[in-house]
């Protein structure tokens, strides 16, 4: 009598093979982030981080933040481009933590995908490890799960989780910020990784596909769209190495500058924004007018071309804006602090 061979993993849509030689594929990508302070490689349950790495702070606070991409990913699935958004996740995560003034020591990250496609998953991890070595820090492992029937076999998320490391009495913030600072805002390379559901909804609602060349742009609307998120950790850390005396950073990220700006800010101080000192990039502009899209409601889901802002007494703000220049980031002092 034949029998009937059992239900398997991979007959359910899960292949554990695959999922091996995606490690394998991201494996020299991942060991590029890695200082002396990781011990051991991907591949473990846990990543292994050298704790004595600390013993130089008299005082050390850790740090953590987690976050996504959001439905930027959308487009990337649409496009068949899986290198950038991995950028775009480990900016999003360290600049969060570097507005506190503390530097990021490792992340790890989270992938899922309707069907594990190893090449794929790689070409994202490596955009993750590309990210790491911008911010200066390591990627200590993560995970890479399938999830069939749940998710459409060419779709996919990620995720990630950092933590990093701050003196207690370096930290930025607003208890440093007094009336009269300066707002040194800091060039974003696009709309990084927030407003995509409102570009999707506007960009559908008026016909234009991804790969639509425009005047205004030069190149593939989708092409400009994945343009990955500005990694600033090390800009804004390096600046304040530099003596260069910071109060308080703000990532711009959901929200835009009205929604991040005031918590940068004590009660009774407010941010005064010159507008009329900056010109967003292009794409904001095609984006505002394909969509009709009000001038409140851009602020309020873009960054208008801020991706950071650096709180700081303007005695210092020249020569801020001349170090982020020999950096190849463009800054200029866009307002002021003042009494509310």
């Amino acid at each position: 009598m034949t029998r009937t061979p059992g239900p398997s993993y991979a007959g359910a849509g899960v292949d554990i093979a695959a999922g091996q030689r995606a490690v394998e594929l991201m494996r020299a990508a991942v060991a590029r982030t890695a200082g002396p302070e990781v011990v051991g490689g991907i591949g473990g349950f846990a990543g292994l981080f050298d704790a004595s790495r600390l013993a130089g702070y008299r005082r050390p606070l850790l740090a953590t933040s987690t976050d996504g991409v959001g439905t930027k990913v959308a487009i990337a699935q649409r496009l068949g481009r899986y290198d950038t958004v991995g950028i775009d996740l480990v900016a999003m995560v360290v600049d969060d933590l570097v507005a506190c003034g503390a530097e990021p020591l490792f992340m790890t990250d989270y992938v899922v995908c309707g069907a594990l496609r190893p090449e794929r998953v790689a070409a994202i991890v490596s955009g993750v490890a590309e990210g790491c070595v911008l911010a200066g820090c390591a990627l200590l492992g993560g995970e890479t799960a399938e999830h069939p029937d749940a998710m459409e076999p060419g779709a996919y998320d990620l995720a990630g989780f950092a933590v990093g490391v701050a003196e207690r009495d370096r930290l930025l913030g607003p208890d440093r910020v007094r009336p009269g600072d300066v707002l040194l805002a800091m060039a974003s390379t696009g709309l990084h990784s927030n407003g995509f559901s409102l570009v999707r909804h506007a960009l559908a609602q008026a016909g234009i596909g991804y790969d639509r060349v425009l005047p205004e742009l030069g190149a593939p609307i989708g092409e400009v769209l994945l343009t990955p998120t500005r990694v600033y950790a090390r800009d804004v850390l390096d600046l304040a190495a530099s003596g260069v005396e910071l109060h308080a950073l703000c990532h711009v990220t959901g929200g835009g500058l009205p929604g991040n700006l005031p918590r940068s800010l004590p009660p009774g101080l407010v941010a005064r924004v010159d507008r009329a000192s900056w010109e967003p990039p292009p794409i904001f502009r095609v984006f505002k007018d394909l969509g009709g899209v009000a001038d409140a409601e851009m602020a309020r889901s873009t960054n208008l071309g801020v991706g950071m802002v650096g709180v700081l007494p303007a005695a210092g703000a020249a020569r801020a804006v001349a170090f982020l220049a020999g950096r190849g980031l463009d800054a200029w002092v866009m307002g002021e602090v003042a009494p509310a």
